[in-house]
């Protein structure tokens, strides 16, 4: 098994206390078994208060009434580090923003737009962003002629610069069995029956139901990289479901409506921060994640995008 990460992985730094959008508050934090047994077994003071603020039958921390972790210090800093160090964060909490795509014969490991670190460090880049090799088992590559090949031209199309963005989307969705005809008003409706975390998602949404503005040739690039990110991401999950097509289609039409949201905010703290609320209020959730695709199927079938 090989181990691949997305380019400026190893540069990620979490900004712990300086973090303006903590991943400790908001969010149910769920605990595996290993750092359950192991919590009930950590002793004094730190242990006593573990015992207390886990919910044991849920295997979760129960948070406090502004919905921020037990553990989650005044300073922004997490006690748990603070008392025991790093080793003793269970994984949601060690692999946070990263996420992991199962591949045959790979991993590849990337990084989150929930968190605004890894949002800037991905969406600022210059280079066309690809994957490097962290691990190596010496053992041949499986042979691949069917996902790999057809994501690789994707990419290809997404990171094309002879073409503008908005022409490399159109071509995505062309490959997705779409036409360019989008909507964002339409969409701006159903994103709005979603379930939402964060009452700053509504205004990106209500953007949506503004006129787009024009968008500067110098965030081409920013776009781009938020494009890969979305194929990176989201493509994998067609191996597990054979949608190919509405993986596809969810790629290119979220970052047609992110295009739109930013359009009317063209900084780079924009993009960061519009990339973060979507990620945090779509992709994190597999129920929303499943309701746009829905969308995208009754479209696809009736042929209205």
């Amino acid at each position: 098994m090989k181990l691949y990460a997305i380019s400026g992985y190893e540069q990620f730094r979490c900004l712990m206390d300086r973090c303006a959008h903590t991943c400790c508050a908001g969010w149910e934090i769920d605990i595996d078994e290993e750092s359950l047994e192991r919590y009930r077994r950590t002793g004094g003071t730190i242990g006593e208060k573990l015992r207390e603020k886990i919910n044991w039958e849920a295997g979760c921390f129960r948070l406090e009434e502004d919905e921020r972790c037990p553990f989650l210090t005044k300073s922004g800093l997490c006690q748990l580090i603070l008392t025991l160090g790093e080793n003793s964060l269970c994984q949601i909490c060690a692999d946070h923003p990263r996420y992991r795509s199962f591949l045959p014969g790979r991993i590849e490991i990337g990084l989150g737009l929930c968190c605004e670190a890894a949002g800037r460090l991905l969406l600022s880049r210059e280079k066309k962003t690809g994957l490097v090799l962290l691990e190596d088992d010496g053992q041949p590559e499986e042979e691949d002629d069917g996902f790999l090949p057809w994501r690789d031209q994707l990419l290809a199309i997404a990171q094309d610069r002879t073409f503008h963005m908005t022409e490399r989307a159109n071509r995505l969705l062309a490959c997705a069995g779409m036409n360019a005809d989008i909507h964002p008003e339409e969409w701006a409706a159903e994103l709005k029956k979603l379930e939402r975390l964060d009452m700053a998602w509504e205004d990106c949404l209500s953007r949506l139901d503004q006129k787009e503005k024009t968008v500067d040739a110098r965030w081409e690039i920013p776009l781009e990289q938020l494009m890969v990110y979305l194929l990176y991401r989201h493509l994998p999950a067609g191996l597990e479901d054979g949608d190919f097509s509405g993986h596809l289609a969810y790629c290119a039409i979220m970052w047609r409506l992110l295009r739109h949201m930013f359009s009317h905010d063209q900084t780079m703290d924009g993009l960061v921060e519009t990339a973060r609320l979507y990620s945090s209020e779509i992709e994190y959730s597999d129920e929303n994640v499943e309701a746009v695709l829905d969308v995208i199927d009754r479209q696809l079938r009736k042929g209205m995008v």
